[in-house]
């Protein structure tokens, strides 16, 4: 495809990244560059929404974003629409010591503050940008396979109180949607960039305060907090997020991906514990 789409570029070595997502194969080319071929149709449809987007986002962002090179179109060997990227360096924070959470929780609180910024006008809608409550048949159904893990009733108890937040009555604005440690890039133990804008959009901002959860701690959830600065209704409905995600995420992905197993657990247990001690 390369040969036939980009003749300029075939010739650069091609390795497969062994760390790619669940929704994308994706492989290094040559020395600055990456190649995202969509695992599914779903997956693809995001492609002219980042082509669009994502041009327009990078100025606005504090955080280096993905760039597009090029589009590449369905060949014989592969049904769908791919990109080329430009190369990111960084790697995705899978152990502790190589973030400071301290300095993550300034890096992304300013992130998602400037993401809200940017004008929403003719924005696409994030399937993340709902009410709660469109995930909660999904929710719940998940939380019947966490009996050998966690203590059901607490899961059911912590989703219900979050359902009843209030819900966002202001104008949609812009967020990710995906905030967790996959989908951030370190270098030197700062952030250094956000990936994977499948699920951006405009909606509540809810969603992008998981953060807080997803890859924070109780002392520096408090930091992103201070410069987000949501009101008590948004945070809520942010935890539930959370919650949502670790419920969902972890069974599915327990055997087939094991890295993302791991996040989505870790957020479980910083739900419950901010839900049981909130002031800790």
């Amino acid at each position: 495809m390369l040969a036939s789409q980009f003749p300029g570029w075939a010739d650069l070595q091609l390795r497969v990244l062994s760390g790619a997502g669940t929704d994308n194969a994706m492989y290094k080319l040559g020395d600055d560059k990456v190649v995202r071929l969509p695992r599914t149709a779903r997956s693809a449809t995001n492609i002219d929404k980042e082509r669009l987007w994502l041009p327009k986002l990078a100025p606005c962002l504090p955080i280096s974003i993905p760039t597009i090179l090029g589009k590449g179109s369905p060949a014989a060997t592969y049904p769908l629409p791919w990109l080329i990227y430009r190369w990111l360096e960084g790697q995705t924070p899978n152990t502790e010591s190589m973030l400071d959470r301290h300095l993550a929780a300034i890096d992304l609180g300013n992130f998602v503050v400037e993401m809200k910024k940017i004008s929403s006008v003719n924005g696409p809608k994030s399937k993340r940008g709902q009410p709660l409550s469109t995930r909660d048949e999904e929710t719940r159904f998940a939380i019947t396979s966490l009996t050998d893990t966690y203590d059901v009733s607490v899961l059911i108890d912590m989703w219900e109180s979050a359902l009843t937040s209030p819900l966002w009555s202001e104008a949609p604005v812009w967020i990710h949607g995906d905030l967790h440690a996959g989908n951030v890039l370190t270098q030197n133990r700062r952030v250094t960039a956000v990936v994977d804008f499948g699920s951006a959009g405009v909606g509540d901002p809810a969603c992008d305060m998981m953060v807080a959860w997803t890859l924070l701690t109780p002392e520096t959830r408090q930091i992103f907090r201070s410069i987000v600065q949501p009101d008590h209704a948004t945070w809520a409905r942010g935890r539930g997020w959370a919650l949502t995600f670790g419920i969902v995420a972890y069974p599915y992905y327990r055997i087939s991906n094991p890295t993302l197993a791991r996040i989505a657990k870790r957020t479980i247990d910083q739900t419950i514990a901010d839900y049981k001690y909130p002031d800790q």
